[in-house]
């Protein structure tokens, strides 16, 4: 179960090079953790590249459609979490 901030969610995946197309709910920078969830899909990264429009960005406004690198398979329709913090 994904606990935490709904900030977004997959609108598409390239799977060839491991990149997500989100759609965000909520500001996104670089160095966030984020965790995806979906069907078959679990797991925690950091973010560490996004393109707005095949532009490199630091930052992404909620509302706004931003690729990320991805460690791992994501699909169409998963969610991506703002972890809630531990403790």
């Amino acid at each position: 179960m994904a606990t935490g901030e709904l900030i977004g969610k997959v609108i598409h995946a390239y799977d060839k090079i491991n990149v997500a197309v989100l759609r965000l709910n909520q500001d996104l920078k670089i160095g966030d953790s984020v965790h995806f969830h979906g069907h078959s899909t679990d797991f925690l990264q950091e973010i560490a590249s996004m393109q707005v429009e095949h532009q490199a960005v630091t930052e992404a406004r909620a509302g706004t459609e931003v690729a990320v690198k991805v460690k791992e398979r994501v699909r169409s329709g998963d969610s991506v979490y703002r972890p809630a913090p531990s403790g």
